[in-house]
């Protein structure tokens, strides 16, 4: 079983930053890709970013040029540093992972979530 946990989230001013964290823990033998995705309420879940085993990286559009996702897989843990905020950014952020077990099944999970209000 396979457990993420973020922290990070906050109120913000808009054009602030906030850094997210994810740590992935439990019978974990490798994460193939590790990402972010956000909901806001009455919206849909949308993919943020993601960063694979090989340090490819993806972002929304919406967020390219902001947000900078990174990992150590030593740790299974990723960041998402948010730059430059803005309110449409609020939402609440989940991170996602995926790979391999130590039972060598195939795993994918999500964390429970961390509240990002940008507000002033």
């Amino acid at each position: 079983q396979v457990r993420l946990v973020e922290s990070g989230g906050g109120l913000v001013q808009p054009g602030g930053s906030l850094r997210l964290s994810c740590a992935a823990s439990g019978s974990i033998f490798r994460i193939n890709t590790m990402g972010w995705y956000r909901q806001a309420p009455g919206k849909q879940r949308e993919l943020v970013a993601t960063i694979t085993d090989g340090e490819r990286m993806h972002y929304s559009d919406s967020v390219k040029g902001r947000f900078t996702i990174a990992r150590d897989s030593s740790k299974n843990t990723a960041w998402l540093q948010m730059n430059n905020l803005k309110p449409e950014d609020t939402a609440v952020y989940l991170c996602y992972a995926d790979g391999i077990s130590t039972a060598l099944n195939l795993f994918d999970g999500w964390g429970e979530g961390t509240q990002v209000t940008v507000s002033s």
